[in-house]
């Protein structure tokens, strides 16, 4: 086999291992709880459906790649829940140093190019990137809301946190964050949400 196509092969089987990295939301009806991969994939379906509510232009398949990658690193820094304060503390270096390990098994051209897509989605200055933000946001917020904010109750999340994490969706996606807006109003009302 040739050393490019092992290489290719090599990192495919790698990030097979973003299977077995769960999160703490659930999956939509009181299922268990979802993994890396099933989050990236949804992810990756909602910006395709709903790229029309962009702020600004995007390339599609450019935010599909960052929706699919941007967690692939959980496979050596572990799942860093986004109302964590302590585990926020770290993560950018144990996510540094997990992109280059995994990344560094690709061939060069494609390591390359995989890393300068993983960067673009983290500094969040691009269109794209703001708009694969905003799906990493609005995908587990609907998976809560479906949930009637079990997550949310588990863990003791506040109103004024979710609407703080969604201030990249805003970014991203007016539209989208008014529906955000709703979602959660929705949830103070039910009880799910606590305001403070």
């Amino acid at each position: 086999m040739k050393d490019r196509i092992k290489q290719q092969l090599d990192f495919l089987l790698e990030i097979d291992k973003e299977k077995n990295i769960f999160r703490q939301t659930h999956l939509s009806g009181h299922g268990r709880a979802e993994n890396d991969a099933e989050h990236a994939w949804h992810m990756a379906i909602a910006a395709y459906l709903l790229a029309e509510y962009s702020n600004e232009p995007v390339d599609v398949g450019k935010v599909l790649i960052m929706c699919l990658i941007h967690d692939i690193v959980e496979i050596d820094a572990g799942d860093t829940y986004a109302y964590d304060p302590e585990g926020k503390k770290t993560q950018h270096l144990r996510e540094e140093m997990a992109k280059n390990r995994i990344f560094s098994i690709l061939p060069e051209d494609q390591r390359a190019d995989m890393m300068a897509i993983f960067d673009e989605f983290e500094a969040n200055e691009t269109a794209e990137a703001h708009f694969a933000h905003a799906m990493d946001n609005l995908q587990p917020l609907i998976l809560n809301d479906s949930n009637n904010g079990s997550d949310w109750k588990a863990h003791g999340v506040t109103a004024a946190q979710v609407y703080g994490r969604q201030g990249t969706t805003k970014t991203g996606s007016e539209i989208l964050y008014r529906v955000t807006d709703e979602i959660i109003r929705s949830n103070i009302e039910k009880g799910n949400l606590p305001e403070n």
